[in-house]
Parts: structure tokens; sequence; C-alpha cells
């Protein structure tokens, strides 16, 4: 998923009331980029299950799907998902960092003491 910073252009007076939406209106496509790339692909497969249990999942190749919203159901789908991809990205490195304390730890018990 790309975010394209213009997609709000049309309502200038709500830009500057939302912040978050201002300050992804001025990163540039590489950085946004990045940061997409950056989620594994793990987070990624939740999101995706999450974004399709709330659109509803139908069969591409039976049907010919097309899902019509308007503006602020579509915004408060996109910050689902942007909560949901932060929230898991803070469990994912946190379960990293108990894996890392838990081997620390083992191998500060299996090493020799100093008498």
């Amino acid at each position: 998923m790309v975010f394209h910073p213009d997609f709000d252009t049309s309502n200038a007076q709500q830009t500057a009331v939302n912040p978050l939406l201002k300050y992804l209106q001025h990163q540039s496509p590489e950085v946004l980029a990045r940061v997409a790339k950056s989620v594994s692909p793990d987070i990624r497969e939740i999101i995706s299950h999450n974004v399709q249990g709330l659109v509803g999942v139908l069969p591409s190749e039976n049907f010919n799907v097309e899902i019509t919203t308007d503006r602020e159901n579509l915004a408060g789908l996109l910050a689902s998902a942007m909560m949901t991809g932060y929230f898991l990205r803070q469990m994912e490195q946190r379960m990293h960092l108990e894996e890392n304390l838990a081997s620390t730890s083992s191998i500060q018990q299996n090493s020799p003491k100093d008498k």
C-alpha cells in the first residue's frame, strides 16, 4: 500500500486541522515507501486480513468486486490500518526484545561464575 500525499487537496481547512495529514503530505514519496517497506511480512499479512475483514472478501475470479465508500469511512479504514500497523510493530519489537533478553539470561546462567 502506498499513501498518496495529495489525496485530500480539495479541503485545505480540514488539512490545517489534521496535523497527521499535514505531516504525511509533507513527506517525500521515498520516505513513505521506505517506511512501508520496513514492515515485516507478518505484520503485512495481519493488516491485510484486518482490512479484508472490514471490507469483505469475495473471490475475484468469480466476482467483479467493487467497493464504494465516502471520505469519512475511507479515512477511518486508513486510520484503523495505520494504528494496527503501529501497534503490531511495537508488539513485534517487544517480542524480539524479550527473546533477546531470554537468550542473554540463558547465556549468563550457563557461563562459569567468577570465584
